[in-house]
């Protein structure tokens, strides 16, 4: 029978297993002086591949805490082969678009920059902690794969063979999502979902000519990118993921 899980949990980039040792120094803060965690206190943690495990905290300083696994708590659980292809926006919308993908289970993450993408770069560091940051909150074992952000065109040609993509289009005249999802089946699936002001009419035709390319529109009103990404994900997951 798997130990009950500790409140706390730690995402770790380091192997996990039983009586293994595991130190962090960039949690220590985190650890001593915001959660008042101590020697002989116990923590989750995670790191992507070993499930999750309750450890024994042995050393709490400043800088650094030691901790030993002591019990694991739950199997590594991986998300469904569905990737997030999202045009970057403003620095706190992107932001929540990455943390709600991890929350909402998504296994890979890739910002593409479109013709009207108003934002010329992203931080990649910065959106692979708010995917770790949402994997701990969440009570995860899985963080997503954030992907080298590329233009468009580039992600489009370079396709893998076999994947699907759910192409999130404003203009009114694209099939309902729930009817499109159902009919194309299950197996490898990317949403795109496109910047504030929208694909341009080469993006969109381009796209809906694709054969891999489902076309959808998501409800009779036009969404914020970031309320897009929420909605489109959930349609996916209720119709064809692991809900």
């Amino acid at each position: 029978m798997a130990e009950r899980a500790p409140k706390i949990r730690l995402y770790v980039d380091a192997p996990l297993r039983q009586g293994l040792e595991v130190e962090t120094q960039t949690q220590a803060h985190y650890l001593v002086n915001v959660m008042r965690q101590s020697a002989g206190d116990r923590v989750e943690l995670f790191n992507g591949e070993d499930g999750a495990w309750a450890a024994e905290i042995l050393r709490a300083g400043k800088r650094a805490v030691s901790m030993r696994c002591v019990a694991k708590t739950s199997e590594q659980s991986m998300p469904p082969d569905l990737e997030l292809l999202f045009a970057p926006i403003k620095k706190a919308r992107t932001d929540f678009i990455v943390e709600k993908a991890t929350e909402l289970g998504v296994r890979s993450i890739r910002p593409v920059f479109t013709r009207f993408t108003n934002a010329e770069r992203v931080r990649p560091e910065k959106l692979r902690a708010h995917c770790i940051e949402a994997a701990e909150q969440c009570g995860g074992t899985f963080v997503p794969d954030l992907r080298d952000a590329a233009p468009l065109d580039a992600v489009l040609s370079d396709w893998p063979e076999g994947r699907k993509l759910l192409f999130c289009d404003e203009r009114m005249d694209a099939p309902d999502a729930a009817a499109a999802l159902r009919n194309a089946g299950p197996g490898a699936w990317s949403i795109l979902i496109g910047p504030e002001g929208g694909f341009s009419d080469e993006e969109s035709a381009r796209l809906r000519a694709l054969p891999f390319a489902t076309t959808v529109m998501l409800g009779p009103r036009v969404l914020r990118a970031d309320t897009a990404a929420v909605a489109a994900l959930t349609l996916w997951q209720s119709a064809l993921g692991d809900w």
